[in-house]
């Protein structure tokens, strides 16, 4: 039967198959390597796997349709001509290697984030340069290269094998056999894309089908899920969905009603004799499950942990989007960044804001950043907003210790950051000041000594130790050790500088970085893929803060409006921020935008709740934050989820509208 077959059709065939053995591979690699599946129900993993061999299979289909349909068209008239061979070796040896490079960066991504390659880490191209950094001194990027000039011949070899292994011998078949089987291999070719035997075809949102995210990152195919991913990016304001909403946030943020008005003046009959300084410190990568104060149980932020208790903490503060950029853009402007494939600051169109840091009449405003600042185009939110700003970046520092990509680390940026203030405290001026951590991140270049700071090494510590703490490495639990000892340091230096007590000292997380099983926790925020932006915020200031922990919902965007208020310095607040001190600000919500979901989401935590609802699909589910199982009560709750839903929606909508109407009177 198979001596009946025409060669061209073979050809065809065998190079499917041996494209979905190759992407197949990957993800038995994925799985030995990341995925973390050990403990996962046996139904779910027998599905996870049946869907993820059929993303595989559609993806060899696609891969080889072009060249399917080539071969289709010349029949046995392909293997006579030497250019078709060429062809055919050239476009299947750069398959391949594409597809090996989707997969390594991949790999690298969910390292890093733990959600597989999608249009958001686009991003990264913004800032080619830096991210290019990141990889070489993170990974060994030239044996990788090497690595792949050899795998570049055994392909083109291999491609060339299969060619004239079918060029050889040529059966006689009629012109109505060519039509059949032209007809027959076009069906099936096009049924393994459609891949389903159902209305629709099979589609990346099946893949999420399971509470339990890791099942559903590994069910994924990263190729077609990057592409599908361009669907759901974001889009402008909707002016009829604002408009629907606005009472909504009004009630929340006590607006006025009646009209569209964010505006909120901010004034104190009695402020402070001295004018406090502010020292906003941005700690890269901190979540509260790598702390050891909020459970981790290896001993990761011992100074941090004493510090917290002598300060003014919240412990249920939320950033809106696991990212950097989009935290520091926050931060900055009072609105969330819930841009899809590239962060908010890299969008000219939004970055210039009414803030509050901008209103400080009297200070100095300083912004301190290990590295160059035109990362993520960070200059330009921070310069844009803020005048008579003055940036410390690479270059500008009195002394230049270049440790890694991220330019000096964290110890001489805390260092050149306390003689630039204390130069400021000298001259009897007050100052409000970013200072932009980094050693805490990839490649996490932390020296093994450094004063009282001694790294730990693989000999002192196992890698089952580590994984109790959800560390994905050693250098990852140093990085947070590191950071640790670096702040406490920050503080002894503000002591000795003499500008501490005058000082208010905000510190927060931008994000937690990616980490393995927090078997520790004792909720459900890491199932609900919220984990990743509960980060600490506490306020050092023992002349202006007394210690307590505050339970409210809080959020990112909160900071500036409770760290001014806490200054007693009169502004105008614009943002969706709120004073999270003062007595009127109850009834509080964090709002977050998902990445670790197949399809972008929004999601509200309030009143011991988490509503979730997906951008495009608009699915709701409510989940209670009270237990560590995950079910969704959207039904048991219907009153809950509509409110929610509501305010939600409110958030997210007025974010929209004032990215394009909260921009700066012209004087």
């Amino acid at each position: 039967m198979l001596k009946k077959i025409p060669n061209y059709i073979k050809y065809i065939f065998t190079n499917v198959f041996f494209l979905f053995i190759y992407i197949t591979f990957f993800r038995g690699l994925f799985y030995v390597f990341f995925a973390q599946l050990e403990n996962s129900a046996a139904t779910e993993m027998q599905k996870a796997v049946l869907l993820g061999v059929r993303f595989d299979l559609k993806l060899a289909v696609l891969t080889f349709f072009p060249l399917a349909i080539f071969v289709l068209i010349l029949n046995f008239h392909f293997f006579k001509n030497k250019i078709y061979k060429n062809i055919a070796v050239i476009y299947l040896t750069l398959a391949y290697l594409i597809i090996t490079l989707f997969y390594i960066f991949d790999f690298g991504y969910y390292e890093y984030l733990s959600i597989r390659l999608d249009a958001s880490s686009l991003r990264f191209l913004s800032n080619f340069k830096i991210s290019l950094q990141v990889l070489i001194e993170s990974y060994p990027v030239y044996k990788g290269l090497f690595g792949l000039l050899i795998l570049s011949f055994i392909l083109y070899k291999y491609t060339g094998f299969v060619f004239n292994t079918f060029s050889k011998t040529h059966q006689k078949i009629t012109k109505k056999l060519k039509a059949v089987f032209f007809i027959f291999t076009f069906l099936i070719l096009s049924f393994g894309v459609f891949n389903s035997i159902t209305h629709y075809p099979l589609r990346w949102s099946e893949a999420f089908f399971s509470k339990n995210n890791a099942i559903n990152q590994f069910t994924l195919n990263p190729i077609l899920y990057f592409f599908d991913s361009f669907a759901f990016r974001s889009e402008g304001v909707d002016m009829k969905e604002f408009k629907t909403y606005y009472p909504v946030i009004a009630k929340q943020l006590n607006l006025p009603k009646d009209s569209i008005h964010f505006k909120k003046k901010i004034t104190f009959k009695n402020p402070h004799a001295e004018k406090p300084n502010i020292i906003y410190v941005m700690l890269e990568s901190t979540g509260t499950a790598t702390m050891s104060f909020y459970g981790n149980p290896l001993d990761s932020s011992p100074k941090m942990d004493s510090i917290i208790k002598g300060s003014l903490s919240f412990s249920k503060f939320y950033v809106h989007k696991p990212g950097t950029a989009a935290s520091v853009f926050a931060s900055i402007t009072g609105l969330p960044d819930i841009e899809d494939v590239k962060t908010a600051s890299r969008n000219p169109l939004i970055i210039d804001q009414r803030i509050i840091f901008d209103q400080l009449e009297g200070y100095e405003k300083r912004y301190f950043i290990g590295g160059s600042a035109n990362w993520a185009n960070i200059r330009g939110v921070f310069q844009s907003n803020i005048k008579d700003l003055k940036i410390f970046e690479e270059g500008s520092f009195e002394e230049e210790n270049r440790a890694d990509v991220w330019g000096i680390d964290d110890y001489d940026l805390f260092k050149e950051s306390d003689k630039e203030l204390k130069k400021l405290h000298k001259k009897g001026k007050p100052f409000v000041a970013y200072i932009q951590t980094a050693t805490n991140h990839m490649p996490f270049t932390i020296p093994d000594k450094k004063e009282s700071f001694s790294a730990v090494f693989e000999k002192d510590i196992d890698e089952k130790t580590l994984l109790k703490g959800g560390f994905r490495s050693l250098g990852q639990f140093n990085g947070i050790r590191y950071l640790d000892f670096n702040v406490a340091r920050f503080l002894k230096r503000a002591k000795a500088s003499g500008y501490y007590e005058n000082s208010i000292f905000v510190f927060f997380g931008d994000h937690r970085g990616g980490m393995k099983k927090l078997n520790f926790l004792k909720n459900n925020e890491d199932a609900l893929g919220i984990q990743v932006h509960h980060v600490p915020f506490f306020i050092h200031s023992p002349r202006y803060a007394q210690p307590r922990e505050v339970t409210k919902y809080a959020k990112l965007i909160d900071i500036f409006p409770t760290a001014t208020s806490l200054a007693k310095i009169d502004y105008d607040n614009y943002t969706l921020g709120r004073d999270l001190l003062d007595s009127a600000t109850t009834n509080t919500a964090a709002f977050v935008y998902l990445q670790n979901k197949g399809e972008k989401a929004v999601g509200l935590l309030k009143d011991g709740y988490y509503l979730e609802k997906t951008n495009s699909s608009k699915k709701i589910s409510l989940f209670s934050l009270e237990t560590n199982s995950i079910e969704n009560i959207k039904l048991e709750k219907p009153e809950i989820a509509m409110a929610m839903d509501s305010l939600l929606s409110g958030y997210y909508h007025s974010t929209k509208y004032l990215y394009f109407n909260n921009k700066k009177e012209t004087k």
